[in-house]
């Protein structure tokens, strides 16, 4: 079986030469495989970039800061952007805009009808999802790929918030790959037993079957937030014997504290039906 992969911020800093670039973060040579290319997107203020999905592509992405605006509507730091296959779209930064951009290559491969379900970019501010809080710890999770949203099971992504002084319990997962993308804060990964620090700007890639689990440290001074990204969105997870089942609870709440755009009842990961 192959090792987790670990890519740090420093080794893949975006590119600032004054026009749109993409800096790979995986890639074939990096994971040995086409499961996803994931990369940073930056856009300086007043210019563009222009993507098209090929007829069998997908693209995912979250702006991890700036503003601008893709077609019609206003993209920030509240936006995550699903792009269909064979789709067109230029983003224009009004604000230099800084991107996590998945591309998945082969996507029929997980979901055969892809091309025919729903317009070809979806827009949706996270911000108004369901904050799901841990049935067992102090961690939070809001959704920001799902079938309910995108109408596909290809993919699904989720934001985990771990604040200091918390643990999730051993676990690993069956039938998809997937990769922690981190947000801000730092924690550490451990994999097969082996800790391994990690802060923003880093990139960990999960292959099947891999034991794993997350930690902060009680004097953390920030929240540990990374972006968790499956690719299939459907897989079986298996927990260590000695673990609880990771179960997540509604809170009724948004992370304004306000009513979410839509509920989601309690579920044990990888199950539950409306997500």
């Amino acid at each position: 079986m192959p090792m987790p992969v670990i890519r740090k911020a420093a080794k893949v800093a975006p590119k600032t030469d004054g026009e749109a670039a993409m800096t790979a973060l995986l890639r074939y040579d990096h994971i040995g495989n086409d499961q996803c290319e994931v990369s940073r997107v930056t856009v300086p203020a007043g210019k563009s970039f222009d993507a098209a999905t090929g007829n069998n592509e997908l693209v995912w992405f979250q702006v991890l800061a700036g503003e601008g605006r893709l077609g019609d509507t206003a993209v920030d730091t509240r936006s995550v952007v699903f792009i269909r296959p064979g789709t067109r779209v230029t983003i224009e930064a009004g604000m230099p805009l800084d991107l996590l951009w998945t591309a998945v290559p082969r996507a029929s491969r997980f979901d055969p009808e892809l091309a025919m379900q729903g317009p070809g970019v979806t827009i949706i501010d996270w911000t108004h999802e369901p904050v799901l809080q841990s049935e067992h710890d102090a961690r939070t999770r809001i959704y920001v790929a799902t079938p309910a949203l995108l109408n596909t099971g290809a993919i699904k992504a989720e934001i985990i918030t771990y604040p200091p002084g918390t643990a999730a319990p051993e676990h690993h997962h069956e039938g998809a790959e997937h990769f922690q993308y981190v947000l801000s804060g730092t924690g550490t990964a451990v994999l097969d037993g082996v800790h391994h620090p990690l802060g923003p700007g880093d990139i960990l890639y999960n292959y099947v079957n891999e034991l794993h689990w997350f930690f902060t440290a009680p004097d953390a001074e920030t929240d540990f937030v990374f972006v968790e990204f499956f690719i299939p969105g459907h897989c079986q997870t298996v927990w260590a014997q000695s673990a609880s089942a990771c179960a997540w609870l509604p809170t009724g709440r948004d992370m304004h504290g306000d009513a979410p755009s839509r509920e989601i009842g309690y579920h044990v990961h990888g199950e539950g039906t409306g997500i």
